[in-house]
């Protein structure tokens, strides 16, 4: 199976989706009408997220696998540390290499019901990213991607700390990193250039989800742990009960941040779609990634 630095390669820039493995059978129509409309613009990869604490792993297992044998997709295989024992990573690692799966983004993940909450480690399981990533390349020729936070992960204390676990994830054997959200370029920039700076040459793709109602802004705040700066503020502020105005305004603050990514020489943009294509789908056109959208 090719690997996503393959489909990183080459001078034209890239996109990478993600997606949420589904609840029930009606969640699942609705990712399925999402890789499909996304499936004809070929995105350099797709990946489903473990869900909250890993609590929807197995519908990701089973949603990662369809892909792989039924699309003509690249899938990442999203995996995490929570509430799994060694031999149990092993066993769903080995699942992954048997449907062909060669690409997986190897996670700590967050504490089950609370992702804010104190981490406790499996007893027979690991503690940090960089253990897993030991763990996936020990077992196969895979190619495995980590995540960067922009901000700093909640629990790194300052953006030193967190740029030293970020290269202690890249040199255990991560080819890539997949960033968290984040409202302005720069910050997304400063990490990849202290990256850079740090003597690492892995990829850094950076995480968009555009703002597109005040309820999902809430959402994208919560994730990124960082307050939207005042410009962004200024800009919606003006279209809270207007419904149309704070979705297209929304989709402009993203396109116009992509472009600028892309200005600064960024080889992919990685959409959170929350399974919902049409949003990705009007940035990639307006930014000319795509020639249909």
């Amino acid at each position: 199976m090719t690997s996503v630095v393959e489909r990183l390669r080459g001078e034209s820039p890239k996109f990478s989706v993600e997606f949420l493995p589904p609840r029930d059978a009606e969640d699942e129509k609705v990712l399925w009408k999402a890789v499909r409309e996304l499936e004809g613009l070929d995105p350099a990869f797709v990946s489903i997220t473990y869900g909250a604490g890993g609590s929807r792993r197995d519908r990701t297992i089973r949603a990662t696998g369809r892909i792989a044998q039924e699309t003509t997709l690249l899938p990442v295989a999203h995996l995490t540390a929570v509430e799994h024992s060694v031999a149990e990573l092993r066993n769903v690692i080995g699942w992954y290499a048997a449907i062909g799966v060669r690409n997986i983004l190897a996670l700590r993940g967050d504490p089950p019901g609370d992702p804010m909450g104190e981490w406790v480690a499996h007893p027979e399981g690991l503690s940090y990213a960089d253990e897993l990533v030991r763990l996936v390349r020990e077992l196969g020729d895979f190619c495995v991607g980590v995540a960067a936070f922009p901000y700093g992960h909640p629990r790194s204390g300052d953006l030193d700390t967190d740029l030293k676990f970020l290269l202690r994830k890249l040199n255990a054997g991560a080819d890539y990193a997949v960033a968290q959200l984040f409202h302005a370029p720069e910050p997304f920039l400063r990490m990849r250039d202290r990256v850079a700076a740090a003597g690492c040459s892995a990829a850094i793709l950076p995480g968009i989800m555009p703002m597109l109602s005040p309820r999902g802004l809430a959402k994208i705040v919560e994730l990124s742990g960082a307050d939207l700066p005042l410009e962004v503020s200024r800009r919606l502020e003006p279209y809270a009960d207007d419904v149309a105005g704070f979705r297209a305004t929304g989709i402009d603050i993203a396109t116009e941040m992509c472009q600028r990514l892309l200005d600064e020489g960024v080889p992919a943009l990685h959409f959170y779609t929350m399974n919902r294509s049409k949003a990705t789908k009007e940035v990639l056109g307006r930014l000319g990634l795509v020639t249909r959208a």
